[in-house]
């Protein structure tokens, strides 16, 4: 009978390695806070021109796409209307993404380390049992 992929690895290893490694990850993706400060009058961009610090706002990039939708609805085939509405769509979606911080929460030393070992240690063995192990060859 062949293991864990078709391979002599063995099939103990496979279900051990991928219930830590579960366990890990989940318990290291909990200990993740995320925030985000996204909202209307946001600076999404920055940038510096002629001696001046400019900003772009979330609210600005829909002035755009305003004009974008109503030169879609006016001819659907008009490049420029999609293109302003899919361009700040874009950069609504960027500036999203970018306003979003993570933290780790306060925990013990011995959480984490747990949280390591089980993640880490669960990967070694998942992988562990995909390879094929040679029976000449003694264990060590």
């Amino acid at each position: 009978m062949k293991g864990a992929g078709g391979t002599s690895g063995g099939l103990s290893h496979f279900f051990i390695g991928l219930i830590m490694m579960c366990g890990g990850f989940y318990m290291l993706l909990n200990a993740i806070t995320v925030t985000s400060s996204f909202g209307m009058g946001m600076r999404l961009y920055g940038f510096s021109a002629m001696g001046g610090q400019y900003n772009i706002t979330s609210g600005m990039i829909m002035i755009p796409f305003m004009f974008g939708v109503g030169l879609i609805f006016y001819n659907g085939r008009n490049f420029l209307g999609w293109l302003l509405a899919i361009g700040s769509v874009t950069g609504l979606i960027f500036g999203v993404i970018s306003s979003i911080r993570f933290s780790f929460r306060t925990m013990s030393s011995f959480d984490l380390i747990v949280i390591l070992v089980l993640a880490i240690g669960g990967l070694g063995l998942f992988l562990r049992s995909l390879k094929t192990l040679d029976a000449r060859l003694p264990d060590a």
